[in-house]
């Protein structure tokens, strides 16, 4: 059976799968949507030292890592986001092409929405990350600034506190014209970072010092870090 396989990437049931029992969580805690999960556990493998499972896990069922309540059984919704994890490994350790957990939005007339609010919870996954696992943004600046901006630039620009660089480098990059220019500059940006942060054989690692970008969980708008504003269709971000 292909969900018993830890290898195996997940179909549409599995996706659906998940978003029901990450849904059926109970307050207070505040899991990740799919798009928020996807962006995190990105974030998560481009570190530039491998994050143990039970660190990234935690933050799976709640965006702030809290304990689980007695009763709730972590097995369903961990393997299954074990496997989009070991999906994303081979992806990026490959520097192969990846299908970002981005869904479609529309505004209250039915419109598609502007290309970077669509992609914006996956970036504050990724932002979630960067907030727990800094050690990516405490690299050369020069080495990740580009493909960061790739990133951020979903952020509005007041949500992004102490990151002058960053904003000098989004400010420097044109508006994706859709929204396949856009999450093609997330997978790209990404594998950029895993140029610097996880080099192939012979290529050399980035060396750390100063934090680079956004502070760690820079804030989305109208949210308090780490959580974003939004979310894919399928859910409205993290619940509660």
């Amino acid at each position: 059976m292909a969900a018993s396989n830890p290898t195996t990437p997940l179909s549409d049931i599995d996706m659906d799968a998940l978003e029901s029992a990450l849904d059926a969580l109970p307050a207070p805690l505040e899991p990740l949507d799919l798009s928020m999960l996807d962006g995190f556990l990105t974030g998560v493998l481009l570190q530039p030292t491998p994050v143990p499972d039970a660190e990234w896990l935690r933050h799976v069922f709640d965006a702030e890592g809290r304990p689980l309540p007695k009763g709730v059984d972590p097995a369903p919704i961990a393997a299954l986001a074990r496997r989009r994890h070991a999906e994303l490994n081979r992806a990026i350790h490959g520097r192969q092409w990846f299908d970002p957990w981005i869904f479609e939005l529309e505004d209250e007339d039915g419109d598609e929405m502007d290309p970077l609010a669509t992609v914006m919870p996956w970036a504050a996954g990724f932002a979630l990350a960067m907030e727990f696992f800094p050690q990516l943004m405490r690299l050369e600046p020069q080495k990740v600034m580009e493909p960061l901006a790739a990133i951020y630039r979903a952020f509005d620009p007041d949500d992004l506190e102490d990151a002058d660089e960053l904003l000098a480098a989004i400010e420097e990059l044109e508006p994706p014209a859709d929204l396949g220019e856009a999450v093609e500059a997330l997978v790209s940006g990404a594998l950029m970072l895993a140029d610097v942060t996880r080099p192939q054989s012979g290529q050399p690692r980035a060396g750390g010092t100063r934090r680079a970008g956004p502070r760690p969980g820079a804030r989305a708008p109208g949210q308090a870090a780490p959580r974003g504003p939004g979310s894919g269709p399928r859910k409205p971000g993290p619940k509660h």
